[in-house]
């Protein structure tokens, strides 16, 4: 059991922000090819979130990528891993939804429903 425990203190990662469905990501990841190494930025969506924060904890994110739907999932103490950043949406405007519901033709009372 001490064994355990000793393994799990060793690679849980100590600062890990606060993940939840819906918000935007940008996790940093060391990416070895050959003898190079290089950072990439993958930038999505966060759809959802697997296990809380024990050592086998993962989220799934998703993006666009040239008109392509990409998902990924992270394990969330991935050595590879250098940083997470998150992020909320922020809810539409009004002026927003006024936009979509002109572009639409509709009434924006129609969109809100």
């Amino acid at each position: 059991m001490n064994l355990l425990k000793t393994f799990q203190e060793k690679y849980t990662k100590k600062s890990l922000p606060e993940l939840k469905s819906g918000d935007v990501v940008r996790v940093h990841e060391k990416i070895r090819e050959g003898k190079k190494e290089r950072i990439q930025i993958f930038e999505g969506i966060i759809i959802a979130i697997h296990d809380g924060k024990s050592l086998d904890a993962s989220f799934t994110a998703r993006k666009i990528s040239f008109g392509v739907g990409v998902e990924k999932i992270f394990p969330l103490h991935l050595p590879t891993i250098i940083k997470i950043e998150s992020g909320a949406i922020q809810s539409p405007t009004v002026e927003t939804a006024q936009k979509i519901a002109r572009a639409l033709g509709v009434g924006i009372d129609n969109l809100m429903k």
